[in-house]
């Protein structure tokens, strides 16, 4: 069988939950409403990420707009030479999760909230909250956002693979541990910084509408659970151009909620 050759372009995405919070040691939900600033503890784990990712290049940093996530990508631009000339592009849609009258209160609350009403935590929406398909479509509109950023702004910034279509996606990269997995020779590399439950929510959405392959070794049950603070994950996408707009090839995930640099 034939295939069509289609002009494409590559690029990375490094995904990381910001550092702890005082919320978050004492197990408090946050949410939209509580705008809490990283812990000593957060700032120490934030500088490990970015001591970590120091001689990863990124093109591209999206974060959200709430403190904890701006503090993390602060600790980790200031510790890497190819942020110096690039503007943190904060944007809402990456947010937390809201979840109404129950942010300030402790989660196990919460999780008897949600058993109460007969759903599973994660996609219980209290009232006022968020619920689980509004908070995909933020992640939705985010994603293609960010595609159409990414396209835009390098189509022409180098030369153009020629790839097959997305039935023949290129061979994954190798995974050896190391902080630059997947993106090694990618010159084009996106940071995304946002919170827990909206990560949840992305990765579900990635391997369920996108089809996203899983890393080997991992399964559906730790790809859709809670990251740890400053937990790092990791896609290489590949897009194409139709017309005036990029459209995605393939995604894949090289590694998920890796956290190397806080082990002891």
């Amino acid at each position: 069988m034939l295939y069509r050759m289609k002009k494409a372009l590559t690029f990375g995405l490094t995904l990381v939950r910001h550092g702890e919070t005082i919320y978050n040691k004492k197990g408090l939900l946050q949410g939209q409403a509580i705008d809490s600033p990283l812990s000593e503890a957060g700032l120490q784990q934030a500088e490990a990420a970015g001591l970590y990712l120091k001689d990863v290049v990124f093109s591209n940093v999206f974060v959200s707009d709430m403190l904890r996530a701006r503090q993390t990508a602060e600790q980790i631009m200031q510790h890497n030479s190819s942020c110096l000339g690039l503007q943190m592009v904060c944007d809402p849609l990456l947010k937390e999760k809201s979840f109404g009258t129950a942010e300030g209160g402790q989660v196990q609350d919460f999780k008897k909230m949600a058993k109460a009403a007969g759903e599973p935590f994660p996609d219980f929406t209290p009232p006022g909250g968020e619920t689980q398909e509004q908070v995909t479509e933020r992640v939705r509109t985010f994603w293609e956002k960010m595609l159409q950023q990414m396209g835009a702004e390098h189509w022409n910034d180098r030369d153009r693979e020629e790839l097959r279509s997305a039935a023949m996606p290129p061979e994954p990269p190798p995974v050896e541990g190391r902080a630059d997995d997947g993106v090694r020779d990618v010159p084009l590399h996106a940071l995304v910084i946002t919170h827990g439950a909206l990560m949840r929510v992305a990765l579900r959405y990635v391997v369920q509408e996108l089809n996203c392959s899983l890393p080997w070794g991992c399964d559906e049950v730790h790809m859709f659970s809670l990251s740890p603070n400053t937990g790092l994950s990791r896609f290489t996408l590949t897009v194409t151009k139709q017309g005036d707009r990029f459209v995605l090839l393939d995604i894949r995930c090289v590694f998920v909620y890796r956290t190397d640099h806080i082990k002891t």
